[in-house]
C-alpha cells in the first residue's frame, strides 16, 4: 500500500474556507530555520535542501520496503507538503504601523514525515543525499517533533499578501467562541505552489486555549 496524505489524513489537510477549531496531534518533521524575505534566494535554497532530503528519505524507505514487501504493509508514501512557522521581529512596532516587513520575518520551514520514518532512516538518507546532491544547508536540517494541540485554522485561497483577511476571520471566530491565541507565530501549510497567485491554497493555523 502507498500512504497518501491527501487520502488518508483528510482531517488534517482538508481545511475549509471558513474558520474551524482543530486538535493537531504530535507530528515528526525535517526542518530548517531561516530569516528574511521569503522571496529571496536564501529561502528558496532552504526549501530545495529540504525537498532533496525528503525525497531521499522516501526513496530509501521505498527501497527497503520493496525488498521486504511481505513484511511491510506500507511500501511507499507521498511526500508531504511544505509547511512554515512564521514570526515577525519587532511585532509591536510594526503592528502599530499596520505593516508587514518581510525582511524582519523569522521562520522554520519543514516537511512532515510519516510516523514510520525513524531518525535512523533520516540520518541514512542525509548521508546519501550529501554525496548525490551536495548542499551545505543540509548541516542545518534537523529531525524533530512538534505538538500543536488546539488550533484555529482556515483554508486561505489567493495570494500570500492577502492572508490578513483570512487571519481576521480566524480572530473573529476565536473571539466568538471564547478562544485566545497563545503564540505570536502561526503555521502555514502550502497545498499548492505552482499555480496563479489567486488560486494558491494555504492552510493557516495558530494555537489557542
Amino acid at each position: 500500500m502507498k500512504f497518501e496524505w491527501r487520502k488518508h489524513e483528510k482531517a488534517l489537510y482538508g481545511a475549509k474556507s471558513i474558520p474551524a477549531l482543530v486538535d493537531i496531534p504530535t507530528q515528526n518533521f525535517i526542518m530548517i530555520k531561516g530569516s528574511g524575505n521569503p522571496n529571496g534566494t536564501d529561502f528558496s535554497d532552504r526549501v530545495g535542501a529540504l525537498f532533496s532530503l525528503a525525497y531521499a528519505i522516501k526513496m530509501g524507505y521505498k527501497s527497503t520496503a520493496t525488498e521486504n514487501i511481505l513484511s511491510n504493509e506500507i511500501h511507499d508514501f507521498t511526500v508531504y507538503p511544505l509547511e512554515g512557522i512564521w514570526k515577525q521581529k519587532n511585532v509591536d512596532t510594526e503592528s502599530a504601523a499596520g505593516k508587514l516587513i518581510k525582511e524582519n520575518l523569522e521562520y522554520t520551514i519543514m516537511i512532515r514525515q510519516p510516523d514510520f520514518i525513524t531518525s535512523k532512516m533520516v540520518c541514512a538518507a542525509l548521508e546519501r543525499v550529501k554525496i548525490k546532491k551536495p548542499n551545505q544547508l543540509y548541516e542545518e536540517i534537523i529531525f524533530d517533533t512538534i505538538h500543536d494541540g488546539k488550533c484555529v485554522e482556515i483554508l486561505h485561497i489567493g495570494s500570500y499578501d492577502n492572508e490578513p483577511f483570512s487571519f481576521g476571520q480566524m480572530d473573529r471566530f476565536a473571539k466568538e467562541n471564547g478562544l485566545q491565541r497563545i503564540t505570536d507565530c502561526h503555521r502555514e501549510i502550502y497545498l499548492t505552489n505552482r499555480t496563479k497567485a489567486d488560486k494558491l491554497k494555504t492552510i493557516l493555523r495558530y494555537k489557542v486555549n
